[in-house]
């Protein structure tokens, strides 16, 4: 399933994870002296790149011990600042004021995309140097691709919540102060989430163009991969219907569970420290009371409540499903038979195996019953809880409109993603029994010996 596609698939993917891990690390030890170095921010917002030299140094000079211009400046008698401090109240007239500097490409991002596109080459690299195969530029390249189109998105998905502050709060002077916001603001904001929108449109739908062809030629690898080995395997049960069929509902499913995992995965990475500032703003959790970081807890405790739900009451239906596809195979090549040979797919026969395909559908139908009555009663009442953790905030007053939809939108984004398991719960039972099946398929591959490489047209006619 995946050695047919990626360069050995266990060194491959645990590379990815470490070398994930591993820039992660880099970014937050040593990225702003990197920064300084090759960010291209200095040419593209001059200004603010030689301010950040500046805090460099200024970083520098701490770190010897050696005096800080200006720090003769500071009030020794001004108290110290602590976290424990609770934050002004929010000021909608400041914030509105704030949303006419919105700007999608600041000198941050600028820095953070081009170091994303630096690990990511590097990574390309390695592995076209490093056990490169046939399907390199699919397998490797392209999933890189597809996971940096990914990351744009959810950027631009933190774009949005952060104007969604903005917005709102806007909306919210305009109506509270009538003519203390100019047409020029709220026409501004509007057409600057319509420049960023439009953009991320036609992103998605080319993402959605190339990933049809990337799970095309995944495959095509398996059929390859599976073809080279046939005088071998063609006898096991439902040999046609696994390569034929399964390969392309393996390599589809893994696409969407992959793409949707990786999305949760960066949206993890993104909007938790977000969600995690907008809790100092929630005076008090209902029951718990102050809790730092409360609205993170919250969504971790209540998604991992529904995945651990989910997976218990769904346990029996990856078995079911693989059987069912067992007496579906049953039935069909006895048809097929039938097609040939007149004393095939007699009426007796016919019946009894379709009698089979009834017992294990009406076996289905019985588990997905109380299955989905867990899923929906789970999915529909979560949508209410974050509405009740800010209810003590909201009674109070501490809450602007914006601030308000701010947590609403990184709330949803960061319980979603901790939700991952639990929305595709199905579609991971169905993943289980096409593995499970081809799992049974592969075990008849000798793999002591290597499979058949393309011919060069096949290879060129991959790319």
């Amino acid at each position: 399933m995946f050695r047919s596609f990626f360069p050995v698939p266990k060194v491959f993917f645990l590379s990815a994870a470490v070398w994930m891990l591993a820039s992660v690390l880099i970014w937050f030890a040593v990225g702003e002296p990197i920064r300084s170095v090759i960010s291209i921010d200095r040419f593209t917002h001059p200004v603010i790149a030689a301010s950040v030299e500046d805090q460099v140094a200024v970083d520098a000079q701490q770190s010897t011990g050696q005096p800080v211009v200006g720090d003769d400046q500071a009030d020794p008698n001004a108290p110290a600042t602590t976290a424990s401090e609770a934050p002004a109240a929010p000021n909608p007239t400041a914030a509105a004021e704030a949303g006419s500097q919105l700007n999608f490409m600041t000198a941050d991002r600028v820095w953070l995309y081009q170091y994303v596109l630096i690990t990511a080459l590097l990574f390309c690299v390695f592995w076209y140097f490093y056990k490169r195969n046939e399907w390199y530029w699919w397998s490797v390249v392209s999933s890189t691709v597809i996971l940096l189109i990914i990351y744009f998105q959810v950027q631009v998905s933190a774009f949005v919540n952060e104007w969604s502050g903005s917005f709102f709060n806007t909306i919210q002077l305009a109506l509270t102060q009538p003519g203390s916001v100019s047409p020029d603001q709220l026409y501004g904001l509007t057409w600057t989430i319509v420049l960023v929108t439009i953009p991320s449109i036609l992103v998605s739908v080319g993402l959605a163009f190339y990933t049809s062809h990337y799970v095309f030629r995944w495959r095509k690898a398996m059929n390859f991969y599976y073809m080279a080995y046939w005088p071998q395997i063609r006898h096991t049960e439902g040999a046609a219907q696994r390569v034929q069929e399964d390969t392309m509902r393996f390599a589809q499913i893994m696409e969407d569970l992959g793409t949707a995992f990786f999305d949760s995965l960066i949206t993890l990475v993104v909007f938790l420290p977000l969600l995690w500032n907008l809790s100092s703003n929630i005076s008090e959790l209902p029951i718990f009371g102050a809790t730092p970081g409360g609205l993170v807890w919250v969504a971790l405790v209540g998604a991992a409540a529904g995945t651990a739900l989910l997976a218990v009451v769904g346990i029996k239906l990856p078995g079911l499903n693989f059987a069912n596809q067992k007496v579906e195979a049953a039935y069909r090549k006895e048809l097929v038979f039938g097609e040939d040979h007149a004393d095939r797919a007699d009426p007796p026969t016919i019946r009894e195996l379709f009698a089979g395909v009834q017992r294990n559908y009406f076996r289905l139908y019985f588990h997905y019953t109380y299955f989905n009555l867990a899923r929906y009663g789970y999915t529909n009442m979560v949508g209410y809880v974050p509405l009740l953790v800010m209810a003590p905030s909201i009674l109070a007053g501490t809450l602007t409109m914006g601030l308000y939809q701010q947590i609403q939108i990184a709330f949803g984004q960061v319980f979603g993603s901790f939700q991952f398991f639990a929305r595709a719960w199905t579609v991971i039972v169905e993943l289980q029994s096409v593995i499970m099946r081809l799992r049974t398929f592969e075990s008849h591959i000798p793999h002591d010996q290597e499979p058949i490489k393309e011919s060069v047209s096949d290879a060129a006619a991959a790319g």
